[in-house]
């Protein structure tokens, strides 16, 4: 059954702000939630967006790598906005609401790191992971909690969205995408929540957990992912890689993956993996090639 909020208990509950922060970009600052740390969530409208016309959803985790450089830590980010706009203009695409919910960056991989794979590790496997550090501060700043991440999106952002905009609430009309570490819980949402998601995006995803390419944690991945393979049914599913930096360590896990699907009749419409040879594990690599997830997802018919 779909959650429902009335729109002032939310508004009153989570403690949200709406602040324009550019054409048709809303950041509700802050976002509150009994589940995760607080967060900024930016919502950015299609160009045309009227109250009378219903749009499809599209949920992207790092959210303040989307659309601008202004709060990236790098100086790149995903031009999302572009990219649907010109498919939009192309008539390639229906148009969607992106929603666009900002990482708190020490949670990041406690957040976004699947949590029932992870249960599934051996302790020693656990404990090594938890221990990671990079530079002064731990990988994991909490144990993982993706499962509580999830409940945010499910049980607070979405309804939010679906009471202050003209959105399209039914799961062949809502997805989900993301790069790297939000990659795997875009993945992990879409099987975790088949009712709620009709389609998901995962760009150079981080099978391998950590910084160090140990089998046991892609195999953890692929051993939850066979045991759900069928959930794929009448949705969409799409993964990618590239070859260079990070990117170098997913393919054979990658090749894994896809071989669950191989053996299904779901090749093409309902599932889709690609190699970028070439392609390295930045906001600008993805951005080159965020018009082939946002196409399979989105496409007229």
């Amino acid at each position: 059954m779909k959650p429902f909020f009335p729109l002032f208990f939310v508004i009153v509950c989570l403690g949200v702000t709406a602040q324009d922060a550019g054409p048709n970009i809303h950041t509700i600052k802050s976002m509150a939630s009994t589940y995760v740390a607080p967060r900024d969530v930016y919502v950015r409208l299609p160009q045309k967006y009227s109250d009378d016309t219903s749009y499809a959803v599209l949920y992207m985790h790092d959210g303040q790598m989307l659309f601008s450089t202004q709060e990236t830590w790098n100086g790149q980010n995903w031009g999302v906005d572009q990219t649907i706009d010109s498919l939009v203009n192309k008539g390639t695409i229906h148009d969607v609401i992106v929603v666009g919910i900002a990482n708190v960056a020490a949670a990041r991989h406690a957040n976004y790191y699947p949590q029932k794979p992870f249960l599934s590790l051996p302790s020693a496997v656990k404990d090594s992971l938890l221990a990671v550090s990079r530079g002064d501060a731990k990988l994991f700043d909490k144990p993982v909690n993706s499962d509580d991440y999830l409940k945010f999106l499910v049980f607070e952002v979405k309804p939010f969205i679906d009471q202050k905009y003209a959105t399209k609430t039914e799961s062949e009309h809502t997805f989900i995408a993301g790069s790297s570490m939000g990659g795997l819980i875009s993945m992990y949402a879409f099987f975790e929540y088949p009712e709620v998601f009709g389609g998901a995006a995962c760009l150079s995803t981080h099978w391998i957990g950590g910084f160090a390419d140990n089998a046991i944690i892609p195999n953890s991945f692929k051993a939850y992912i066979e045991n759900r393979k069928t959930l794929i049914k009448g949705r969409k599913l799409y993964f990618d890689t590239g070859t260079e930096t990070l990117d170098r360590h997913y393919g054979t896990h990658q090749q894994d993956i896809d071989a669950l699907f191989n053996e299904q009749t779901v090749l093409g419409k309902h599932y889709l993996s690609k190699v970028f040879d070439g392609a390295a594990h930045t906001e600008n690599d993805w951005k080159t090639r965020f018009h082939h997830p946002i196409q399979f997802l989105l496409q007229k018919e």
